[in-house]
Protein backbone atom coordinates (compact mmCIF):
# COMPACT_ATOMS: atom_id res chain seq x y z
CA UNK A 1 0.00 0.00 0.00
CA UNK A 2 1.37 3.43 -0.92
CA UNK A 3 2.09 6.22 1.54
CA UNK A 4 -0.90 8.20 0.32
CA UNK A 5 -3.22 5.25 0.83
CA UNK A 6 -1.85 4.68 4.31
CA UNK A 7 -2.14 8.34 5.16
CA UNK A 8 -5.75 8.78 4.18
CA UNK A 9 -6.95 5.97 6.44
CA UNK A 10 -9.24 7.56 9.02
CA UNK A 11 -7.90 7.45 12.57
CA UNK A 12 -11.33 7.28 14.14
CA UNK A 13 -11.67 3.54 13.67
CA UNK A 14 -8.38 3.02 15.44
CA UNK A 15 -9.52 5.19 18.31
CA UNK A 16 -12.68 3.15 18.73
CA UNK A 17 -10.72 -0.10 18.55
CA UNK A 18 -8.75 1.04 21.57
CA UNK A 19 -11.84 2.15 23.45
CA UNK A 20 -11.19 5.83 22.83
CA UNK A 21 -14.27 6.71 20.78
CA UNK A 22 -14.62 10.37 20.02
CA UNK A 23 -13.59 11.51 23.45
CA UNK A 24 -16.87 13.28 24.13
CA UNK A 25 -18.88 10.66 25.97
CA UNK A 26 -19.78 10.73 29.64
CA UNK A 27 -21.06 8.34 32.24
CA UNK A 28 -24.68 9.48 32.01
CA UNK A 29 -26.99 8.27 29.27
CA UNK A 30 -28.92 10.76 27.09
CA UNK A 31 -32.16 9.45 28.64
CA UNK A 32 -30.86 10.29 32.14
CA UNK A 33 -29.89 13.77 30.95
CA UNK A 34 -33.36 14.32 29.53
CA UNK A 35 -35.01 13.27 32.80
CA UNK A 36 -32.97 15.79 34.76
CA UNK A 37 -33.77 18.54 32.26
CA UNK A 38 -37.49 17.73 32.27
CA UNK A 39 -37.51 17.88 36.08
CA UNK A 40 -35.81 21.27 36.11
CA UNK A 41 -38.17 22.56 33.40
CA UNK A 42 -41.25 21.56 35.40
CA UNK A 43 -39.98 23.35 38.52
CA UNK A 44 -39.15 26.54 36.65
CA UNK A 45 -42.37 26.75 34.61
CA UNK A 46 -44.58 26.15 37.64
CA UNK A 47 -42.93 28.85 39.70
CA UNK A 48 -42.65 31.29 36.78
CA UNK A 49 -46.44 31.55 36.47
CA UNK A 50 -46.78 32.19 40.20
CA UNK A 51 -44.07 34.85 40.06
CA UNK A 52 -45.74 36.82 37.28
CA UNK A 53 -48.94 36.95 39.34
CA UNK A 54 -46.98 38.03 42.43
CA UNK A 55 -45.10 40.67 40.43
CA UNK A 56 -48.33 42.20 39.14
CA UNK A 57 -49.90 42.17 42.62
CA UNK A 58 -46.81 43.68 44.24
CA UNK A 59 -46.18 46.12 41.34
CA UNK A 60 -42.56 44.90 41.31
CA UNK A 61 -40.42 45.21 38.18
CA UNK A 62 -37.78 43.12 39.94
CA UNK A 63 -40.16 40.16 40.27
CA UNK A 64 -41.40 40.51 36.69
CA UNK A 65 -37.81 40.73 35.38
CA UNK A 66 -36.95 37.63 37.41
CA UNK A 67 -39.93 35.87 35.83
CA UNK A 68 -38.69 36.89 32.37
CA UNK A 69 -35.26 35.53 33.29
CA UNK A 70 -36.95 32.28 34.32
CA UNK A 71 -38.68 32.26 30.93
CA UNK A 72 -35.26 32.31 29.27
CA UNK A 73 -34.19 29.52 31.65
CA UNK A 74 -37.19 27.48 30.57
CA UNK A 75 -36.47 28.26 26.91
CA UNK A 76 -32.85 27.24 27.33
CA UNK A 77 -33.87 23.90 28.82
CA UNK A 78 -36.60 23.32 26.24
CA UNK A 79 -34.20 24.10 23.39
CA UNK A 80 -31.61 21.82 24.96
CA UNK A 81 -34.16 18.99 25.01
CA UNK A 82 -35.11 19.68 21.40
CA UNK A 83 -31.47 19.87 20.35
CA UNK A 84 -30.73 16.56 22.07
CA UNK A 85 -33.51 14.94 20.07
CA UNK A 86 -32.34 16.46 16.77
CA UNK A 87 -28.65 15.78 17.44
CA UNK A 88 -29.41 12.11 18.06
CA UNK A 89 -30.43 11.66 14.43
CA UNK A 90 -27.86 9.62 12.49
CA UNK A 91 -25.57 11.15 9.89
CA UNK A 92 -26.81 10.58 6.36
CA UNK A 93 -26.92 12.24 2.96
CA UNK A 94 -25.51 15.75 2.89
CA UNK A 95 -25.34 15.92 6.72
CA UNK A 96 -22.14 13.94 7.12
CA UNK A 97 -21.76 14.99 10.77
CA UNK A 98 -25.45 14.45 11.44
CA UNK A 99 -27.33 17.23 13.23
CA UNK A 100 -24.97 17.65 16.14
CA UNK A 101 -24.75 21.43 15.77
CA UNK A 102 -28.45 21.83 16.56
CA UNK A 103 -27.46 22.56 20.16
CA UNK A 104 -25.13 25.35 19.01
CA UNK A 105 -27.96 27.02 17.10
CA UNK A 106 -30.21 26.83 20.16
CA UNK A 107 -27.44 28.34 22.28
CA UNK A 108 -27.31 31.24 19.82
CA UNK A 109 -31.06 31.76 20.17
CA UNK A 110 -30.78 31.72 23.96
CA UNK A 111 -27.95 34.25 23.90
CA UNK A 112 -29.81 36.68 21.62
CA UNK A 113 -32.98 36.39 23.71
CA UNK A 114 -31.05 37.21 26.88
CA UNK A 115 -29.51 40.32 25.34
CA UNK A 116 -32.89 41.57 24.12
CA UNK A 117 -34.32 41.16 27.61
CA UNK A 118 -31.31 42.98 29.05
CA UNK A 119 -32.11 46.03 26.92
CA UNK A 120 -35.76 46.05 28.04
CA UNK A 121 -35.17 45.63 31.76
CA UNK A 122 -32.25 48.07 31.80
CA UNK A 123 -34.59 50.68 30.30
CA UNK A 124 -37.42 49.86 32.72
CA UNK A 125 -35.03 49.84 35.69
CA UNK A 126 -33.66 53.29 34.90
CA UNK A 127 -37.19 54.68 34.42
CA UNK A 128 -38.27 53.31 37.81
CA UNK A 129 -35.23 54.75 39.54
CA UNK A 130 -36.23 58.18 38.23
CA UNK A 131 -39.94 57.67 39.01
CA UNK A 132 -40.25 54.88 41.57
CA UNK A 133 -43.74 53.33 41.90
CA UNK A 134 -45.23 51.88 45.08
CA UNK A 135 -43.87 48.39 45.71
CA UNK A 136 -45.25 45.83 48.21
CA UNK A 137 -42.05 44.74 49.93
CA UNK A 138 -43.40 41.72 51.87
CA UNK A 139 -44.84 40.10 48.71
CA UNK A 140 -41.54 40.66 46.89
CA UNK A 141 -39.53 39.19 49.78
CA UNK A 142 -41.64 36.05 50.19
CA UNK A 143 -41.79 35.36 46.45
CA UNK A 144 -38.04 35.88 46.04
CA UNK A 145 -37.20 33.51 48.90
CA UNK A 146 -39.42 30.86 47.28
CA UNK A 147 -37.64 31.55 43.98
CA UNK A 148 -34.25 30.93 45.57
CA UNK A 149 -35.43 27.50 46.71
CA UNK A 150 -36.94 26.60 43.30
CA UNK A 151 -33.83 27.67 41.37
CA UNK A 152 -31.56 25.84 43.80
CA UNK A 153 -33.55 22.66 43.10
CA UNK A 154 -33.44 23.19 39.34
CA UNK A 155 -29.70 23.94 39.43
CA UNK A 156 -29.11 20.73 41.40
CA UNK A 157 -30.99 18.70 38.78
CA UNK A 158 -29.06 20.31 35.90
CA UNK A 159 -25.74 19.79 37.67
CA UNK A 160 -26.37 16.03 37.49
CA UNK A 161 -26.70 16.12 33.68
CA UNK A 162 -23.81 16.25 31.21
CA UNK A 163 -22.50 19.82 31.59
CA UNK A 164 -19.93 19.32 28.82
CA UNK A 165 -22.81 20.14 26.48
CA UNK A 166 -22.95 23.85 25.70
CA UNK A 167 -26.75 23.66 25.94
CA UNK A 168 -26.82 21.98 29.34
CA UNK A 169 -24.09 24.23 30.71
CA UNK A 170 -25.91 27.28 29.34
CA UNK A 171 -29.15 26.20 30.98
CA UNK A 172 -27.30 25.52 34.23
CA UNK A 173 -25.69 28.96 34.19
CA UNK A 174 -29.08 30.55 33.44
CA UNK A 175 -30.65 28.90 36.46
CA UNK A 176 -27.68 29.63 38.71
CA UNK A 177 -27.66 33.31 37.70
CA UNK A 178 -31.41 33.43 38.25
CA UNK A 179 -30.90 32.16 41.78
CA UNK A 180 -28.43 34.98 42.42
CA UNK A 181 -30.96 37.40 40.94
CA UNK A 182 -33.59 36.17 43.38
CA UNK A 183 -31.16 36.89 46.21
CA UNK A 184 -30.90 40.48 44.96
CA UNK A 185 -34.69 40.69 44.66
CA UNK A 186 -35.17 39.35 48.18
CA UNK A 187 -32.79 41.98 49.51
CA UNK A 188 -34.67 44.69 47.61
CA UNK A 189 -38.00 43.50 48.99
CA UNK A 190 -36.62 43.59 52.52
CA UNK A 191 -35.19 47.09 52.00
CA UNK A 192 -38.49 48.41 50.60
CA UNK A 193 -40.43 46.79 53.45
CA UNK A 194 -38.20 48.09 56.26
CA UNK A 195 -37.07 51.47 54.91
CA UNK A 196 -39.55 52.47 52.22
CA UNK A 197 -36.68 53.01 49.73
CA UNK A 198 -38.68 52.17 46.60
CA UNK A 199 -35.71 52.53 44.21
CA UNK A 200 -34.28 49.32 45.68
CA UNK A 201 -36.67 47.32 43.49
CA UNK A 202 -35.39 48.99 40.30
CA UNK A 203 -31.78 48.56 41.39
CA UNK A 204 -32.41 44.83 41.85
CA UNK A 205 -33.85 44.71 38.30
CA UNK A 206 -30.63 46.27 36.99
CA UNK A 207 -28.63 43.62 38.85
CA UNK A 208 -30.73 40.95 37.15
CA UNK A 209 -30.10 42.63 33.77
CA UNK A 210 -26.34 42.60 34.42
CA UNK A 211 -26.43 38.87 35.19
CA UNK A 212 -28.46 38.24 32.04
CA UNK A 213 -25.93 40.25 30.02
CA UNK A 214 -23.07 38.11 31.32
CA UNK A 215 -24.88 34.85 30.56
CA UNK A 216 -26.09 35.98 27.12
CA UNK A 217 -22.70 37.26 26.02
CA UNK A 218 -21.02 34.04 27.16
CA UNK A 219 -23.46 31.89 25.18
CA UNK A 220 -23.03 33.99 22.03
CA UNK A 221 -19.23 34.02 22.34
CA UNK A 222 -18.89 30.27 22.83
CA UNK A 223 -21.43 29.30 20.17
CA UNK A 224 -19.88 31.71 17.65
CA UNK A 225 -16.50 30.04 18.18
CA UNK A 226 -18.07 26.72 17.18
CA UNK A 227 -19.95 28.13 14.18
CA UNK A 228 -16.81 29.93 12.93
CA UNK A 229 -14.87 26.66 13.34
CA UNK A 230 -12.34 28.18 15.71
CA UNK A 231 -10.12 25.81 17.66
CA UNK A 232 -11.51 24.93 21.10
CA UNK A 233 -10.41 27.50 23.69
CA UNK A 234 -8.39 24.87 25.58
CA UNK A 235 -6.44 23.70 22.51
CA UNK A 236 -3.55 25.56 20.84
CA UNK A 237 -3.10 24.50 17.20
CA UNK A 238 0.52 25.72 17.15
CA UNK A 239 1.33 23.61 20.20
CA UNK A 240 -0.30 20.60 18.56
CA UNK A 241 1.60 21.22 15.31
CA UNK A 242 4.94 21.45 17.11
CA UNK A 243 4.21 18.25 19.03
CA UNK A 244 3.34 16.31 15.86
CA UNK A 245 6.43 17.66 14.09
CA UNK A 246 8.65 16.51 16.97
CA UNK A 247 7.98 12.85 16.13
CA UNK A 248 11.19 11.16 14.99
CA UNK A 249 9.73 10.20 11.58
CA UNK A 250 7.84 13.43 10.85
CA UNK A 251 9.47 16.06 8.65
CA UNK A 252 6.60 18.52 8.30
CA UNK A 253 2.97 19.11 9.28
CA UNK A 254 0.73 21.51 7.39
CA UNK A 255 -2.96 21.94 6.53
CA UNK A 256 -3.54 21.52 10.27
CA UNK A 257 -7.16 22.23 11.20
CA UNK A 258 -8.64 21.95 14.70
CA UNK A 259 -12.32 22.71 15.25
CA UNK A 260 -15.38 21.66 17.23
CA UNK A 261 -18.33 19.93 15.61
CA UNK A 262 -20.40 20.43 18.76
CA UNK A 263 -19.78 20.66 22.50
CA UNK A 264 -17.18 18.13 23.61
CA UNK A 265 -16.48 16.96 20.05
CA UNK A 266 -13.04 18.31 19.05
CA UNK A 267 -11.91 17.31 15.57
CA UNK A 268 -8.53 17.50 13.81
CA UNK A 269 -7.21 16.99 10.31
CA UNK A 270 -3.67 17.48 9.03
CA UNK A 271 -1.26 16.61 6.21
CA UNK A 272 1.85 14.94 7.62
CA UNK A 273 5.07 14.40 5.65
CA UNK A 274 7.37 11.68 6.89
CA UNK A 275 10.90 10.65 5.97
CA UNK A 276 11.43 8.22 3.12
CA UNK A 277 11.35 4.63 4.33
CA UNK A 278 9.06 5.36 7.28
CA UNK A 279 5.95 3.24 7.75
CA UNK A 280 3.07 5.66 7.10
CA UNK A 281 0.51 3.47 8.85
CA UNK A 282 2.58 3.14 12.03
CA UNK A 283 3.27 6.89 12.11
CA UNK A 284 -0.41 7.70 11.67
CA UNK A 285 -1.40 5.27 14.43
CA UNK A 286 1.24 6.70 16.77
CA UNK A 287 0.18 10.30 16.13
CA UNK A 288 -3.53 9.47 16.54
CA UNK A 289 -2.81 7.87 19.93
CA UNK A 290 -0.73 10.88 20.94
CA UNK A 291 -3.52 13.32 20.03
CA UNK A 292 -6.04 11.34 22.02
CA UNK A 293 -3.84 10.96 25.10
CA UNK A 294 -2.51 14.53 25.24
CA UNK A 295 -5.47 16.53 23.94
CA UNK A 296 -8.50 14.18 24.16
CA UNK A 297 -9.02 14.47 20.40
CA UNK A 298 -10.52 11.17 19.31
CA UNK A 299 -11.81 12.18 15.86
CA UNK A 300 -8.70 12.71 13.71
CA UNK A 301 -8.04 12.49 9.99
CA UNK A 302 -4.32 12.37 9.16
CA UNK A 303 -3.06 12.21 5.59
CA UNK A 304 0.46 10.81 5.88
CA UNK A 305 2.81 10.89 2.86
CA UNK A 306 6.50 10.45 2.18
CA UNK A 307 8.23 13.78 1.67
CA UNK A 308 9.85 14.62 -1.62
CA UNK A 309 13.32 16.17 -1.14
CA UNK A 310 14.00 19.24 -3.22
CA UNK A 311 10.43 20.53 -3.17
CA UNK A 312 9.88 23.68 -1.11
CA UNK A 313 6.27 22.69 -0.47
CA UNK A 314 4.42 19.43 -0.91
CA UNK A 315 1.05 21.14 -1.49
CA UNK A 316 0.45 23.94 -3.97
CA UNK A 317 -1.70 25.89 -1.51
CA UNK A 318 -1.30 24.65 2.09
CA UNK A 319 -3.54 26.35 4.64
CA UNK A 320 -2.00 27.80 7.77
CA UNK A 321 1.60 27.61 8.98
CA UNK A 322 4.05 24.80 8.34
CA UNK A 323 5.27 22.97 11.43
CA UNK A 324 8.63 21.27 11.11
CA UNK A 325 11.91 20.70 12.87
CA UNK A 326 14.58 22.44 10.71
CA UNK A 327 17.16 19.90 11.92
CA UNK A 328 15.15 17.07 10.34
CA UNK A 329 13.15 18.68 7.53
CA UNK A 330 14.56 18.88 4.00
CA UNK A 331 12.23 21.85 3.41
CA UNK A 332 14.04 24.27 5.65
CA UNK A 333 12.59 26.66 8.23
CA UNK A 334 8.80 27.07 8.16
Amino acid sequence: MSGVQHGRTHADGHARAHGHGHGHGHALSPDADRRYLWGALALICGFMVAEVVAGVVANSIALISDAAHMLTDASAIALALLAMRIAARPAKGAYTFGYKRAEILSAQINGVTLLLLVAYFAYEGVQRILQPPDVHGPVVLVTAVAGIAVNAGAAWLLSKANRRSLNVEGAFQHVLNDMYAFVATAVSGLVVWLTGFRQADAIAALVVAALMLKAGWGLLRDSCRVLLQAAPSDLDPDEIGRLLASDADVEEVHDLHVWTVTSGYPTLSAHVLVSRGSDCHKVRTRLADLLHERFAIGHTTLQVDHGVPGLDRHCADPHGPRHCDPLKSPYGDP
